[in-house]
């Protein structure tokens, strides 16, 4: 008997017909001998509901508070599926992230998991039951109410996978798995059976939106299998797993892309040691996050220092950088955020030379200019023009025959 962890997300139980059907699913794996935990999100648009009705309540919303709010959604659905399951005669308890046993660091809307203890989950178990977790949530070591921030489900079931043993964590959403670029922009995209670990660290960072980047890092670092399926259609999905040296690889797995970057540059730095150090601590004590950064050649002794950041912390990043013109002798502040990420990622690109000049070809022969460039050892990524993304996809999607 084997166990497996199947996370259901927001479209998968939208609705009461949607969570019958994920129930019979349940039913269906239990009954083919395996032992189940499983983790919901809360139903469809829940999440983005609460987060209206706190607005229209009050503009001063205290994190413990939100996370009360938020983690309510979870626990509708858990109880719920409960009760479907009941009705197919399939015991099944339900538990919100604190009486799982998911302990987490204290901070309030973005908490990181640090111990999963998960022993009322195997009694559950033990007892021939079927444990339904609330993801997205946990307890702090100060037992408080915590979330986990965006993609907390998925790390959830991750999460639990690794601490109970599981075989496999099963990852089911609104789409049939891992494809090699978005199918709404190139329809004959192709969806991946086997992506290794690396390579979807990199898509889920890039702009990938199947699986949350902490649930991808977690899985890597604890050796989880993870199986991306779609609930509509229970057809099988893409298996996310470790490398096998023994298999050729493709040049190139995949295109992302991402619309939700922005870009600040820092103009007339001097051109002195320490002041690039200085900037970049000041974005770090706010828990800004910088990408790519490019420094140009120094003239006249100065420099401008470009770098992206999430669009969301576009305004906070501009009082940062602004406020320390000034100290640094700079001369001022540019933000764009009419900029996007278009991405190649592929772990064959390690032994494979011609990857960047065939990028930059494609993308020149198209028309695009690029902006700004970084790497990794299987990755390059551009920043251009947000109108050109989609046809930058294309381009680069066409260019490594990938469709």
């Amino acid at each position: 008997m084997s166990l497996v962890v199947q996370k259901f997300g927001g479209t998968s139980v939208g609705d009461a017909d949607r969570i019958r059907a994920v129930a019979d699913h349940v039913a269906r794996t239990k009954r083919a001998g395996n032992d189940v935990v499983v983790v919901v999100s809360a139903m469809g648009k829940t999440t983005d509901q609460l987060v209206r009705l706190a607005d229209d309540v009050s503009s001063v919303q205290p994190e413990r508070e939100v996370d009360m709010l938020l983690s309510s959604g979870e626990r509708i659905t858990m109880s719920l599926l409960c009760m479907a399951l009941a009705e197919l005669g399939v015991e099944a308890v339900s538990f919100t992230g604190s009486q799982a046993g998911m302990i987490t660091d204290t901070v309030h809307t973005r908490a990181k998991i640090l111990e999963v203890r998960g022993d009322r989950l195997r009694s559950t178990l033990a007892a021939g039951g079927v444990p339904v977790v609330a993801g997205f949530q946990g307890m702090s070591l100060e037992r408080e109410v915590t979330t986990l921030g965006r993609g907390g489900s998925d790390t959830t079931a991750v999460a639990l996978a690794a601490a109970l043993g599981a075989e496999a964590c099963e990852i089911y959403t609104d789409v049939s798995g891992v494809f090699t670029t978005d199918p709404r922009i190139v329809p004959e995209a192709r969806k991946l059976h086997r992506v290794s670990y690396e390579e979807m660290q990199e898509m889920a960072a890039t702009g990938g939106r199947v699986l949350a980047l902490r649930s991808v890092e977690f899985a890597r670092n604890h050796n989880v299998r993870l199986h991306v399926r779609s609930s509509f259609t229970w057809e099988p999905g893409t298996w996310v797993e470790e490398e096998d040296a023994q298999m050729e690889q493709a040049v190139v797995t995949a295109v992302t892309h991402d619309l939700s970057e922005a870009k600040v540059t820092v103009t007339g730095v001097p051109d002195k040691p320490g002041l690039a150090a200085k900037l970049f601590r000041g974005l770090a004590d706010r828990n800004i996050n910088v990408d790519m950064i490019v420094q140009n050649i120094s003239l006249h002794g100065t420099t401008d220092i470009s770098f992206t950041i999430p669009e969301s912390d576009l305004v906070t990043s501009t009082d940062v950088c602004e406020g320390l013109v000034a100290e640094l002798g700079a001369t001022g502040v540019v933000s764009d955020d009419d900029v996007a990420r278009v991405s190649l990622i592929g772990v064959g690109m390690k032994t494979h030379p011609g990857v960047t000049a065939t990028t930059f070809e494609s993308l020149a022969a198209a028309g695009i200019n690029i902006e700004m460039i970084s790497t990794s050892s299987i990755r390059i990524s551009c920043l251009i023009r947000a109108e050109q993304a989609e046809d930058a996809v294309r381009a680069l999607h066409a260019a490594f025959g990938l469709a």
